[in-house]
């Protein structure tokens, strides 16, 4: 994981709290999945043609060390993807249900992005810096419910895209769903709506007639963000027009994870082997995480690009990293 996209758990160094031996949460081992019919799972998820796209880019800003190229075509069957991220609400109705308990819940802490700390919760910063990116934070009891640390809260914030959850608690919930985690070609796939080798989910130029469309960081980061998007943190779900296929918000607001293993050889990543059974415990190894955060600034990450991905190992957790899930044909 590039650590200015989102620092791994222990990151910090060895000043920072140890963690607590947490076994990974498995789908249906602590609470049973719910039986549910075709029109329950698919609600809120638009259909994506199957067949062949191209994948990949080789824009002059590309990351080649994160294997965003060549440009390669690969083929996807038919499926359907939420329009949105999993939001607040809707991972509350799971933890409601099911009694769930987040990773950094379980562990005890979780990384904020150091300015947006609520002041009621600077003596919850834990000690550790984060090599390459100081601006992340280690703060005890943050975590999906209390995003900025103690005392903050997701009150307002029921249409925003859950955060803090972990590789493991994204398969979880979609478990429970009756859904899974995209394989990174199905999330590319949905990502274009159609457009092929588009920069962006909307076409090459970032900003359309002077319109935003997406939610990143506009300004110097990290001292200053202008809001000139209309948001500091994350923005709902649904804040931007959505693409050619109906999905909101792939380029900027949260890093959204993927069912692959990582690889920067994209002929490995490409190949079914290396990817993780969906439905199985998870094994070890980083996984791949898509879309760029409201945190992306062309200074040093354009990672909000369509084809640019990163990782993260699977119990990681930070304050701008979601997911959304997707279904069968």
């Amino acid at each position: 994981m590039n650590a200015c996209c989102g620092p791994a758990r222990g990151a910090a160094g060895p000043g920072t709290v140890p963690e607590a031996p947490a076994p990974a949460p498995v789908p249906g081992a602590d609470f049973e999945i719910p039986v549910r019919d075709r029109a329950d799972v698919l609600r809120g998820m638009v259909a994506v043609p199957g067949g062949p796209f191209l994948m990949g880019g080789d824009d002059e800003d590309a990351f080649p060390a994160d294997g965003e190229g060549p440009v390669r075509e690969v083929s996807v069957s038919p499926f359907h993807i939420d329009a949105t991220c999993v939001t607040n609400a809707r991972f509350a109705v799971f933890v409601k249900a099911t009694g769930y308990r987040t990773e950094a819940e379980s562990i005890g802490w979780s990384y904020v992005f150091g300015p947006f700390v609520h002041p009621g919760a600077r003596h919850a910063v834990l000690p550790g810096t984060v090599p390459g990116a100081p601006w992340w934070r280690a703060v005890a009891g943050a975590c999906w419910r209390a995003p900025e640390g103690p005392g903050s809260s997701i009150g307002d914030r029921g249409n925003h895209p859950v955060v803090h959850v972990s590789w493991n608690d994204a398969t979880a919930y979609a478990a429970w769903a009756g859904k899974r985690l995209p394989t990174e070609a199905e999330w590319e796939k949905a990502a274009r709506g159609g457009l092929v080798r588009a920069r962006f989910p909307w076409g090459d130029e970032l900003t359309p007639r002077g319109r935003h469309r997406c939610n990143i960081w506009q300004g110097d980061f990290p001292g200053h963000n202008t809001r000139e998007d209309g948001f500091l943190g994350t923005a709902p779900v649904n804040a931007f027009a959505p693409n050619g296929y109906g999905l909101h918000n792939t380029s900027g607001n949260v890093w959204e994870w993927c069912a692959d293993r990582f690889s920067a050889d994209w002929h490995a990543a490409d190949r079914p082997e290396t990817r993780i059974d969906p439905a199985g415990p998870p094994t070890g190894g980083t996984r791949v995480l898509r879309g760029g955060s409201h945190l992306c600034h062309r200074s040093y990450c354009n990672r909000y690009r369509v084809a640019a991905r990163t990782s993260n190992t699977p119990d990681s957790t930070t304050g701008h990293t979601g997911f959304r899930c997707v279904a069968g044909g």
